[in-house]
């Protein structure tokens, strides 16, 4: 296999060189595959020097679906809406659940609030709650961190770091889920662009579906929140098994019927707007 290290006699061998069209063309395969790829991997896999690679990279990335960051590339889905044209498709409905997923928040909770539009409208209520005391959210939105920032110092608002992804306003890995191996939250509340009985919660952009398994794991309940267009849909980043998450909020208004009800039938807890 190209690529793999023979090892013979205690004698490691090095990677063999291909082209650099074939490498290129594999090293896209492994962006889609993986969302994310590092220099440093690239260099010993491929048997060339950081330079080459960084320069193969520059080259791949003249392609919209790829962008370049700190350490390596990362896949970004070239027809994915950005933040702002999200906000305002199906905005009634994204409040009406913003609003019913922020009345599952205490006063005294530690809270993990995912990105993205919907998730926006669960930071409006949030903000909008006077009651809500000592809260604690950690989330990843730059967008949703300034519109939570009204509420400091009644509350706390963290900003997890990591890699900036322009159009949603958001950050990823690398560098984004260090701090979630410290912490075990109350509840995560978590969007995605597919619900479905069968796959579970998926996600068009995998450095995001990356970040969001991991928040997942680190909350003790998990909320989807996804308005009625997610429903039954099934995208390439898979984030988990229905069965990981506590409930889901959507909205009946657009959602599919027999996928809503399938989902239902499956045992997570279903609340529709």
């Amino acid at each position: 296999m190209t690529g793999a290290v023979v090892r013979m006699r205690g004698v490691t061998a090095r990677p063999e060189i291909v082209p650099a069209d074939v490498r290129r063309a594999r090293i896209r395969a492994e962006v889609r595959a993986r969302g994310y790829v590092r220099v440093s991997e690239l260099t010993g896999e491929y048997g060339v020097s950081e330079v080459t690679i960084r320069s193969d990279l520059d080259t791949l990335c003249r392609d919209e679906e790829i962008s370049r960051v700190h350490g390596g590339a990362m896949y970004r889905a070239a027809t994915e809406p950005s933040y702002e044209e999200s906000l305002v498709t199906h905005a009634d409905a994204k409040r009406r659940i913003g609003e019913q997923a922020a009345a599952r928040i205490h006063s005294g909770d530690t809270v993990i609030l995912d990105v993205g539009s919907t998730l926006g409208a669960v930071a409006e209520a949030i903000a909008s709650r006077r009651d809500l005391r000592d809260v604690t959210i950690l989330t990843n939105s730059l967008s949703h961190a300034l519109t939570l920032e009204p509420t400091v110092p009644r509350n706390t608002v963290i900003v997890t770091g990591g890699t900036l992804r322009p159009r949603q306003h958001s950050l990823v890995e690398p560098y984004a889920s260090g701090l979630f191996s410290n912490i075990h939250a109350d509840v995560a509340i978590i969007g995605c662009t597919g619900v479905d009985a069968a796959t579970g919660i998926t996600n068009v952009n995998l450095p995001e579906t990356e970040l969001k398994r991991v928040m997942v794991a680190a909350a003790r309940h998990v909320i989807v929140a996804a308005d009625g267009t997610k429903i039954g849909r099934v995208d390439s980043g898979i984030i988990g098994p229905l069965e990981d998450a506590t409930a889901l909020i959507t909205d009946s208004e657009t959602a599919d019927p027999a996928a809503l009800a399938a989902i239902a039938a499956t045992g997570i807890e279903v609340i529709t707007t």
